[in-house]
């Protein structure tokens, strides 16, 4: 990598980091301008930033606020590039089913999650808060997930994720979708009981996860 080319890349990656908007579109301006490749300026740039960010947040040193005003961001920088990526520079991504479950309405942890799972290269379905369990497994049937991602704060509504599981187990469905669950009251033993596939303590476990889940040949490199 060029050494302009590598400055760009950690201009973006800082921007993020900094919670810098005006920096992080000034500098995809210059990355557009100077015909470098977008995808890779995303990918080496404002991913990498908000990886860095994610650590930050798993060190205690950052809040949900800072990483809120990190994705905010990565993503005004991505507004600039996305319009010039090659088709041919995109690799296939792995599909990811992701909201709250159904009667329960607290969704800033499924924001975390969905920020840094698009972030890290996967393309999410956001479907919200609130969501019966039939519509997590329609979706996925829509949009040929490889991931379904539950969410809940509340122990009421836990076993709303049971029962995507049992929707899956009923319709033959279960060995074509990976189920991770996540939030305040969930565990690795519920998750266990459930028959989900993983569970994630917070964002960055959820991508771990994910990929471990889904390409294992990186998650292990």
């Amino acid at each position: 990598m060029s050494a302009d080319k590598e400055a760009l890349f950690k201009q973006l990656a800082d921007a993020v980091v900094d919670m810098d908007e005006d920096q992080a579109v000034t500098t995809a301006n210059a990355v557009v301008a100077a015909e470098l490749d977008a995808y890779e300026a995303i990918e080496k740039g404002l991913s990498a930033g908000m990886e860095r960010a994610g650590q930050l947040f798993d060190e205690e040193e950052y809040f949900i606020p800072e990483l809120l005003m990190c994705s905010d961001a990565m993503y005004a920088g991505m507004d600039v590039l996305k319009p010039h990526i090659r088709q041919d520079a995109v690799a296939e991504k792995r599909r990811v089913v992701i909201g709250v479950i159904q009667g329960d309405t607290h969704d800033i942890g499924k924001n975390l999650v969905k920020i840094m799972l698009e972030t890290s290269g996967f393309d999410v379905t956001d479907l919200g808060r609130d969501i019966p369990p039939a519509r997590f497994v329609d979706t996925a049937k829509e949009i040929k997930a490889d991931i379904i991602a539950l969410s809940t704060l509340m122990t009421t509504t836990m076993d709303g994720m049971g029962e995507v599981v049992r929707q899956l187990n009923d319709q033959g469905l279960r060995d074509q979708f990976k189920v991770i669950v996540g939030g305040g009251p969930i565990s690795q033993g519920f998750a266990d009981r459930i028959g989900a596939d993983g569970y994630a303590i917070n964002a960055a476990d959820a991508v771990r996860l994910a990929r471990r889940l889904t390409l294992p040949d990186v998650a292990a490199a």
